[in-house]
């Protein structure tokens, strides 16, 4: 890990396309201005650990559907099920 001391004002240039300028620095705060292209994504890490816990959980879902096919009825030759008819009928002019 790289540490750096900055002052109000000084910047951090990393990989010739993204630029971090320390803004405020007072008490126990810090503002940062980052300056990134639209393709890289910048998060705080609480919203990154939530996304990535998202994903975790949709993926785990996924899984669990695939398991449901164990819980559907299971259809015998002999008994076919009822299928339903839907007709929709035209509004009056």
């Amino acid at each position: 890990m790289l540490i750096l001391s900055r002052k109000n004002g000084q910047k951090i240039i990393i990989n010739d396309n993204i630029e971090i300028t320390i803004v405020e620095s007072k008490n126990d705060n810090c503002k940062i201005a980052i300056d990134a292209p639209r393709d890289v994504k910048v998060y705080r890490e609480e919203v990154y650990k939530q996304i990535k816990s998202s994903n975790q959980m949709s993926t785990d879902s996924l899984t669990d559907l695939s398991q449901l096919a164990d819980l559907m009825p299971k259809t015998n030759d002999n008994n076919e099920q009822k299928k339903k008819t839907i007709i929709f009928k035209k509004k009056p002019e």
